[in-house]
């Protein structure tokens, strides 16, 4: 190896190598009932699940996502409760057990997938508003997930895109109340994302 040349008597210093840290969001984000807006075994709870694929197809196993959605009376306010702490020892005490707040946090597993259970969103707004934090990414990125439930078709989003790009933001109804919403990143059938100004 040549050693690096000088210029105006200062030494020309090679290249620092890139390097990625983190991303952490599997240490630092995740809570305790995170993805649990609702416990599983409440009668009116969905399940909404999936996998997070990036533009080769490949799963992301360290991906994480937040959800939020109005709540079923159609209130886009939320409401406090989701990272309670313990007055006296500062720990993480749990969801409050009767407030809804809207909002759900979830890592991926080793496999890429995720399931967060929650309520049906109400018909005044169709769908689970999604950010998506992974590696490689720059900017966490932002896109919809529609539940087929009243007045999912007259969305005014969905109604400006081709059919094919709208099928990236349908979750498939399943058994038992679940729906799979699937987060393809780039590539074929890459989700549509949002811009937020």
């Amino acid at each position: 190896m040549t050693p690096p040349q000088q210029t105006s008597g200062q030494p020309l210093l090679p290249p620092t190598p890139a390097q990625t840290v983190g991303p952490f969001y599997g240490y630092a984000l995740p809570f305790p009932g995170g993805p649990e807006a609702v416990p599983p075994g409440r009668p009116d709870a969905i399940t909404v699940h999936g996998v997070v694929y990036d533009g080769s197809g490949a799963p992301i196993p360290d991906a994480l996502l937040e959800f939020w959605q109005a709540d079923p009376d159609g209130t886009r306010s939320g409401a406090p409760g989701s990272l309670r702490r313990d007055p006296v020892t500062g720990g993480f005490l749990g969801r409050h057990p009767h407030v809804f707040t809207g909002f759900t946090r979830v890592a991926t597993d080793a496999d890429g997938g995720y399931a967060v259970h929650t309520l049906a969103p109400p018909s005044s707004a169709p769908y689970l508003a999604v950010a998506v934090f992974a590696r490689g990414l720059l900017h966490h990125l932002y896109t919809r997930a529609y539940l087929p439930v009243d007045g999912a078709a007259d969305d005014a989003l969905l109604g400006r895109l081709a059919p094919e790009r709208r099928a990236t933001l349908l979750a498939v109804p399943g058994p038992d109340r679940t729906y799979r919403f699937d987060v393809r990143l780039q590539g074929e059938n890459e989700t549509v994302f949002l811009e937020h100004a």
